[in-house]
């Protein structure tokens, strides 16, 4: 395993929402996406803003702070599941692909809210 040279790294929370972002750039570079360029790159913002918000407010002087970065992480999750849900119902993704993120995106949606009770306590 390699050093964490950030603390953002430590969280779960964020070490699983990076892995799912992966997966969902695999996703977006499908080439059913790649006819949909706009939508990719939507995708891939909304997921990277999960993450990227994680780690910005890991970088907070301030617990409470980092709360509010963790809270926008939070509507990004949602935000990428219903994007998933949408181009899958347009038939630009495989239900069964989107199925398992989804269900990571619900986890990761009740765990960053249990992330923040953490922080406060």
């Amino acid at each position: 395993m390699t050093e964490k040279l950030f603390r953002f790294e430590d969280p779960e929370i964020w070490r699983r929402a990076a892995a799912t972002s992966l997966r969902l750039f695999v996703l977006a570079d499908d080439s059913e996406m790649r006819r949909q360029y706009r939508f990719a790159e939507q995708l891939r913002a909304a997921t990277l803003s999960v993450t990227n918000n994680i780690a910005e407010g890991s970088g907070s002087t301030s617990d409470a702070e980092f709360a509010q970065f963790l809270n926008i992480a939070r509507r990004s999750v949602y935000k990428v599941a219903n994007m998933l849900i949408l181009l899958s119902k347009n038939n630009a993704f495989d239900p069964t692909d989107t199925q398992p993120i989804l269900w990571e995106l619900e986890e990761q949606s009740r765990m960053i809210p249990a992330f923040i009770r953490r922080l406060r306590s």
